[in-house]
């Protein structure tokens, strides 16, 4: 079965990805495993949309991102 990251779903069985915590990839988390905040991550997750999204400004962006992040378990509402 494959697993994704709670917060982002980075796909966790790929080694770039894996991190210390068991839900959580290594982008959403810090060292120990604990999830960074929902604004890092959100900014985090803007910075990959414009990496393949040039048109999109920064509002936009952060926009998305956080729509998308309601979706995720790790910050569903």
């Amino acid at each position: 079965m494959k697993r994704f990251c709670c917060s982002c779903a980075a796909p966790l069985e790929i080694p770039d990805f894996k991190g210390p915590a068991e839900n959580y990839c290594r982008y959403c988390t810090d060292e120990g495993g604990i999830l960074k905040s929902r604004e890092e991550i959100q900014r985090g997750i803007a910075e990959w949309f414009k990496s393949w999204q040039p048109d999109v400004d920064d509002e936009k962006a952060l926009a998305r991102a956080a729509n998308y992040m309601n979706a995720m378990p790790a910050w569903a509402k």
